[in-house]
C-alpha cells in the first residue's frame, strides 16, 4: 500500500514509519519537521512533505491507499499552551482530513486518539470501549470531537479506525522525556530521586511505543470486517505510578546509582483510571508484550551514560520545544523579511 502518515516525524511516527517500510509499504509523511528531518529520510519508499495538517497541500492524497493520522498536539501541557491551535490542529484538521479522504477515494484512516477520554470517569475496574467518556481539558476534549467527526463520516466509502492510546513509553528516534516512564528514567539519572505525587497510588494504562506502532500497522492492514468503524483501546498493561518508579529505581540500583522515592503533594488534576485492551488483542490476535521493566532497561542502557545536561535539552520535551519555537519565531520572521524582494 501507499500510506500517508501525518506526524510521521514525531515520537510515535518515527517508530511506525520504518515498520511500514519494512513490510513493503510506501510512505508519504506530512509533518512540520519541528525536530529536524526524521532518521529514515533517505530510506527508499519515503516521501517527505513539510506541511501543517491545518493546511493540507493540494493533491497530498493522490495515489494514497490509507492514512495514519498522528499529527497534532500530544498532551495537556501543549494543548493548554495554545487552546485555539490545539482545537484547530487536533479537532478541525482531523475532520478536514476525513472529508479529504472521502473525496480522494481513501477508504481507511487510522486515528491516534487517547485513553484520556476516560479520565474523569467515575466507574471502577477496567474501562473498555463501552465505558462512559469523561474528557477533561482541551486535549481530551479535542480528541473526543475528532472521534465523533470521524465516525460521522464512516460508511461503505470510508473506514475510520479509532485507537485510544494509553500513555506511551519507551525509546524512539524522536525521543521524549515528558512521558511518565521516560521522565522517571531521566529524573533518576539526573537527580537520583523521584517525586511521587500523592504517594504514586494512581493507576495509569500504558503501552510501549514499539507495541503501539505494531497496533497501527495491524489496523492499517486488517480486513474491513475486523476494524472498519471500530474503536479500540491500545493498552499493554495498567500500572500504579509508584510501581513504575520502583521499576526505574531497581534498574538504577544495578548500576550502583541508588534512587530515592519521595512522596509529594497531589497535583491539581488527579488522573486515576485503568483500561482494558482486550478487544484489540482478540480482534487482531495481537500481542502488546513490552513491559515497563523491559523498556526501562533499554532506556537506561541508551541514556545511562549521557551527560545530565544533555537530558535536559528542550528537544526532548514537547512543551519546552514549543515555548522555544515561540520565542525564536519573531527573529525567524524578521530574517525572512530581509531576504524577501522589495516591490518596486
Amino acid at each position: 500500500m501507499r500510506i500517508l502518515v501525518t506526524g510521521g516525524a514525531g515520537y510515535i511516527g518515527s517508530v511506525l514509519v520504518p515498520k511500514l517500510l519494512a513490510r513493503g509499504h510506501e510512505v508519504r509523511v506530512v509533518d512540520r519537521m519541528f525536530w529536524g528531518l526524521p532518521h529514515y529520510a533517505d530510506e527508499p519508499g519515503v516521501e517527505l512533505v513539510n506541511a501543517d495538517v491545518r493546511r493540507m497541500p493540494e493533491g497530498v492524497l493522490d495515489g494514497i491507499d490509507a492514512v495514519d493520522h498522528l499529527a497534532g498536539f500530544s498532551n495537556d501541557p501543549t494543548a493548554e499552551f495554545s487552546p485555539e491551535a490545539n482545537w484547530q490542529m487536533n479537532a478541525v484538521a482531523t475532520e478536514t482530513i476525513a472529508a479529504l479522504c472521502k473525496t480522494s477515494g481513501v477508504h481507511r484512516l487510522v486515528f491516534g486518539s487517547s485513553c484520556s477520554l476516560y479520565d474523569g470517569a467515575e466507574e471502577d475496574g477496567l474501562l473498555d470501549e463501552q465505558a462512559a467518556l469523561a474528557p477533561r481539558g482541551a486535549y481530551a476534549t479535542s480528541k473526543r470531537y475528532s472521534e465523533e467527526a470521524l465516525l460521522r463520516h464512516a460508511g461503505d466509502d470510508f473506514e475510520p479506525v479509532v485507537l485510544r492510546q494509553a500513555t506511551v513509553f519507551g525509546a524512539s528516534p524522536r525521543m521524549r522525556f515528558d512521558l511518565v516512564i521516560n521522565a522517571f528514567v531521566k529524573d533518576a539519572l539526573v537527580r537520583q530521586r523521584l517525586i511521587l505525587h500523592g504517594g504514586g497510588r494512581m493507576w495509569r494504562p500504558l503501552v510501549s511505543v514499539n507495541d503501539l506502532a505494531d497496533a497501527h500497522v495491524g489496523c492499517l492492514e486488517a480486513p474491513s470486517e475486523l476494524v472498519a468503524g471500530e474503536t479500540f483501546n491500545v493498552v499493554g498493561e495498567n500500572y500504579q505510578v509508584r510501581e513504575l518508579a520502583e521499576v526505574v529505581a531497581a534498574a538504577l540500583v544495578k548500576l550502583g546509582k541508588p534512587v530515592a522515592l519521595e512522596d509529594g503533594p497531589l497535583p491539581k488534576i488527579v488522573r486515576n483510571y485503568k483500561c482494558s485492551g482486550e478487544k484489540l488483542r482478540k480482534r487482531l490476535d495481537l500481542e502488546l508484550p513490552t513491559t515497563a521493566t523491559v523498556a526501562v532497561a533499554e532506556l537506561v542502557d541508551l541514556y545511562g551514560k549521557t551527560p545530565v545536561e544533555h537530558l535536559g535539552h528542550p528537544k526532548y520535551y514537547n512543551i519546552a520545544w514549543m515555548e522555544l519555537l515561540e520565542q525564536v519565531r519573531p527573529a525567524y520572521q524578521a530574517m525572512q523579511n530581509i531576504f524577501e524582494p522589495i516591490e518596486e
